[in-house]
């Protein structure tokens, strides 16, 4: 089901078949149906439970999508930090996002409101039952807070993207599936106050990093995305407090080699997934099963062949030239954040000329640039076949590839423009000053222009330009001067799917200008 009645399903069905819970709670075998007096009464079944929350982490295909491949293209296509890529005529529903003609009918938009509702709905009915267990209350509470962490995640993308969704925090009746509590939008206010609740409840109940899974919701991820919601209305005072808050944990720091922050595995002690630096990020791996890495993230975005040698991916969401010339001189992030397809270079080799190509970090070498379909992929995106874990199956799309989601150097750049926006020039020049030495930069003045800047070269590609832009209310003029049809008072959100509002009898309002 591909419509609304896919989200009264999810909302109206019982128990999912959950994955069970040893040492690592991803890393385990299925283990059978749980049923809601095994959750209510044993802390073990409820760990279960929850485990099948983060599962919706995964929803990353070209089906329902949370904050996987098609998330990632509709916020960097939309920005000028990448192009649609690929050949001219595929994916023309990226190019639509990518060119400001994106319609209701565009099928990523349905494809991410379901995603999106399908994962509340299951975080709504893991609360549900979780509210009623019988079991130690902290237990509890750090069981609903991991949920609740999500379902905030997850209001925070849909109000971002969309404005005003439907408030959906309960599981109804069956009887009550169409009614107008379910099908009609509340105001972006409203969903507003429904995350931070979930994030303010997570911070409150939640283990700091390292008391706790690898890939669990921590106080310091729910500090982070408090932090960012914040931001985003401007109560630089309750930024300022949470980022502080995570700062002052000592749990985090910047990884000392940018290019090592995506990899999979540590260079010594630098790096890798769920680093010193890393606050959340999807886990995937060949333990977790297909439907855990068949995100397209990797594969997706890898460099397209025009055929004779070993095609990585589909070229899609490809840097633009503009991200490209954004960096400064001796940027050590340009080189670690895209893959420059090189012209032909020849050198000579006893008298014979031999093309170079590309060479990638773990040796694999791309032939020249007339050999794929664009000059620039991204390189955050890279899975190396021959020096990190293969893929699940067969399914060249299942690479497992984790996705950053918060990162450390983010937290420092929310509390260097919290502080520039409440006059602390020098608070703010100093975070700033470790984002940039890190990068091989010197020190700048802690001006709100030059974080704003620094935002964008340090978390390229990374699911926030196009909505950094909207909510410093410059995405107009910033993307009409890159050639980009916005108008303003309609492209700062996307139109509500059609589908969708078919299936409410006309219930969900359409945005302006659509």
């Amino acid at each position: 089901m591909k419509t609304n009645k896919y989200i009264i399903t999810c909302i109206t069905a019982g128990l999912i078949v959950l994955s069970g819970c040893s040492k690592d709670f991803l890393e385990v075998s299925p283990q059978g149906q749980l049923t809601e007096d095994q959750v209510l009464k044993d802390p073990n079944a409820a760990n279960q439970l929850v485990g099948g929350v983060y599962s919706t982490l995964y929803f990353g295909g070209f089906d329902n999508t949370t904050v996987g491949f098609l998330f990632e293209c509709l916020n960097d296509m939309a920005s000028d930090d990448t192009d649609k890529g690929s050949s001219p005529s595929d994916f023309s529903a990226g190019g639509e996002i990518d060119n400001f003609t994106v319609t209701a009918n565009n099928f990523v938009l349905n494809n991410i409101w379901q995603g999106h509702y399908s994962a509340i709905n299951r975080a709504n009915k893991a609360i549900d039952v979780l509210t009623q267990s019988t079991f130690d209350e902290g237990v509890k509470n750090t069981l609903i807070g991991e949920v609740r962490f999500l379902r905030g995640i997850y209001y925070f993308n849909m109000v971002r993207c969309f404005g005003g969704v439907p408030k959906v925090i309960r599981t109804p009746d069956p009887s009550e599936g169409n009614s107008d509590e379910f099908q009609t939008r509340s105001t972006k206010e409203e969903i507003y106050q429904v995350i931070l609740d979930d994030l303010q409840f997570a911070a409150d109940n939640l283990p700091e990093k390292g008391s706790t899974e690898v890939g669990r919701a921590t106080k310091g991820a729910a500090q982070s995305y408090l932090a960012k919601v914040y931001m985003y209305q401007k109560n630089w005072a309750k930024v300022l407090e949470n980022t502080t808050a995570v700062i002052n944990s000592g749990r985090y720091n910047l990884v000392n080699d940018y290019s090592l922050i995506f990899r999979e595995n540590a260079v010594g002690n630098d790096g890798g997934n769920n680093n010193v630096e890393s606050i959340f990020e999807v886990q995937t791996g060949i333990n977790l099963g297909e439907n855990a890495v068949s995100l397209l993230y990797s594969n997706g975005q890898g460099p397209r062949s025009k055929g004779g040698w070993n095609d990585l991916g589909f070229g899609i969401n490809t840097p633009s030239s503009d991200l490209a010339n954004a960096y400064e001189a001796n940027d050590k992030r340009r080189a670690a954040s895209i893959i420059f397809i090189n012209p032909t270079v020849i050198h000579k080799d006893g008298g014979n000329p031999l093309n170079v190509g590309t060479v990638l970090w773990d040796g694999f070498r791309i032939p020249t640039q007339d050999s794929v379909e664009n000059e620039r992929y991204n390189y955050k995106a890279f899975h190396s076949s021959l020096k990190e874990s293969p893929q699940v199956s067969n399914n060249k799309d299942s690479k497992p590839k984790n996705i950053r989601l918060m990162r450390y150097a983010d937290v420092l750049l929310m509390y260097a423009e919290a502080q520039a926006n409440l006059g602390n020039s020098g608070e703010a020049e100093a975070k700033l000053k470790l984002v940039r030495n890190r990068a091989g930069l010197v020190t700048v003045a802690g001006t709100v222009a030059n974080i704003w800047n620094e935002r964008r070269v340090e978390l390229a590609m990374e699911q926030d330009r196009f909505f950094d832009l909207v909510r410093q209310g410059r995405a107009g003029t910033v993307l009409r001067a890159k050639g980009k049809a916005f108008v303003d008072g309609k492209n700062e959100l996307f139109p509500i799917p059609q589908a969708q509002r078919d299936l409410s009898a006309g219930r969900l309002t359409q945005n302006p200008g659509y």
